[in-house]
């Protein structure tokens, strides 16, 4: 696992062994995330809820995003984030919390213009969680949600519009817009 792209291109990553705690991000997927970004991230406040290893918050840091909080559940996977953030030179643009998803959604004051959701699959954490993630996303913002494909997403959760699906194998990539 690598940084693909941007100020830290190449940056090796580690994340926890097994999947049963973090399921990293392959780079087809990866890319096709950041390439539906690639105008919104300069300069942009970005969520990585479900940080595991932090990949893809760290990769919107080195695409040119001014500021990412990255929140995970799992003690060890927090260590794993703020080591990889180390190893890229993101930490100075870099919150890294240990806190359940919503809990953080409930508690956080800060609005975010990118929130990358990369729950466990098969668990129905998306549709649950999307009233909360609308709430935190900026007029005009972008969330991106990455779940298995029988994922059943709606077309519309308090203001996030769903512009776009992209299916990688057995991976989708919904594509969220909120209403300006």
């Amino acid at each position: 696992m690598r940084v693909i792209s941007g100020s830290a291109r190449g940056t090796k990553l580690i994340a926890l062994p097994g999947e049963d705690v973090t399921r990293p991000t392959i780079d087809r997927v990866k890319e096709g995330m950041f390439s539906a970004l690639q105008f919104s991230l300069p300069g942009s406040r970005v969520l990585d809820l479900f940080a595991g290893s932090g990949q893809l918050g760290i990769e919107a840091l080195s695409r040119g995003a001014a500021k990412c909080t990255f929140v995970d559940r799992n003690r060890q996977a927090v260590s794993v984030v703020e080591k990889n953030c180390k190893a890229a030179g993101m930490m100075q643009n870099s919150r890294v919390l240990m806190s359940e998803a919503d809990a953080f959604l409930n508690t956080t004051n800060e609005m975010y213009h990118i929130v990358l959701l990369d729950p466990p699959y098969r668990q129905g954490i998306l549709q649950q969680l999307l009233p909360k993630v609308a709430a935190v996303t900026e007029p005009g913002g972008t969330v991106l949600c990455e779940s298995e494909v029988a994922a059943s997403l709606p077309d519309e959760c308090d203001g996030l519009i769903k512009k776009k699906q992209y299916r990688y194998g057995t991976v989708l990539v919904t594509r969220y817009e909120k209403e300006r």
